[in-house]
């Protein structure tokens, strides 16, 4: 497909920006609608809008595809997939939004170390910085909380399932990555969001949604778009843009949700709490940023300097 430089930033940000809105969104659903069914509806929605692009598209998975291998391959993409939804969304119950978006990039670093132990490929110093820039910027950003990580309390577990999500998604990733040399990536997507969406059903209640408010319904029906809005955008824009710089565009999500937080709680103080963090916690969210930038094209410069040195 040709490049097209502009459309991709626009679509890598339309994801982070889909992303950055979705734990906000979350904790007003999650309030009212338990977490299975609303895990379900999102998967549901998911699977019909892809359901019916891959219909258009006549792309369907065919029978021939699949064989033993696949199916473990799927087995694990859909325990990573649906246990960070499920993770995530336990972490919202006790925990702001900007808390549990604040570990995704550890997700990125995650498939870095993956990289290194299951297809074998070499950590470059770029992503060495990057990863230790992470780590500062983590420790800065919970520089009010650390007493947190060393007591046990409903805080502390909204912590420990959001890193916990992060992490496993990882599985998610290993799979996806080595699925797509037999399928295409929506292809997969809709058959991870069909299998999670049947993982949760039977713990679902789907009537519950009957007990939203309209205020509440308006953030249900975005969770559910939220799904193929997000992920749709972004392999749009790895179709139209340069992965790494995609990539960075993306990661801009945990910045967002601050920005969405605040922004949000200017206009409703009443149903959108305010975000109560220092400078330094602020910093440190920048600067896991900087640290998943220098992961995604911190090689382009380290390159540089070496040829200029040379």
């Amino acid at each position: 497909m040709q490049q097209n430089p502009i459309l991709g930033f626009f679509l890598s940000l339309t994801a982070a920006m889909a992303w950055g809105a979705s734990p906000i969104a979350l904790k007003q659903v999650l309030a009212i609608v338990d977490s299975p069914t609303t895990i379900s509806y999102r998967f549901a929605t998911a699977s019909l809008v892809l359901l019916v692009f891959l219909a258009w598209k006549k792309q369907l998975p065919k029978l021939n595809q699949f064989n033993p291998r696949v199916l473990v391959l799927f087995l694990l993409g859909v325990v990573g997939l649906a246990g960070n939804f499920f993770l995530y969304n336990a972490s919202l119950i006790y925990v702001e939004p900007a808390i549990t978006q604040i570990f995704s990039p550890i997700t990125s670093f995650g498939m870095l170390i993956a990289g290194v132990w299951v297809f074998k490929e070499k950590l470059g110093m770029h992503q060495k910085i990057g990863l230790i820039l992470l780590i500062i910027g983590l420790g800065l950003f919970f520089n009010e909380r650390f007493s947190l990580f060393f007591t046990l309390n409903l805080y502390s577990l909204g912590i420990f399932f959001g890193l916990s999500a992060a992490v496993i998604f990882v599985l998610y990733g290993i799979a996806q990555k080595i699925l797509v040399r037999f399928f295409s990536t929506p292809q997969i997507l809709l058959l991870s969001y069909f299998a999670c969406m049947l993982t949760f059903l039977p713990q679902a209640s789907i009537g519950q949604v009957r007990e939203l408010t309209p205020f509440a319904w308006g953030w249900f029906i975005y969770c559910c778009l939220n799904t193929p809005l997000a992920f749709g955008a972004y392999a749009e824009a790895l179709n139209r843009w340069e992965v790494s710089k995609v990539s960075v565009v993306a990661s801009l999500g945990s910045l967002f949700v601050l920005l969405f937080s605040h922004l949000l709680h200017w206009l409703d103080p009443l149903d959108f709490e305010r975000p109560e963090f220092n400078a330094l916690s602020y910093i440190g969210a920048c600067l896991s940023i900087v640290g998943v930038m220098s992961s995604a094209i911190g090689h382009k410069f380290y390159r540089t300097e070496n040829v200029n040195n040379a």
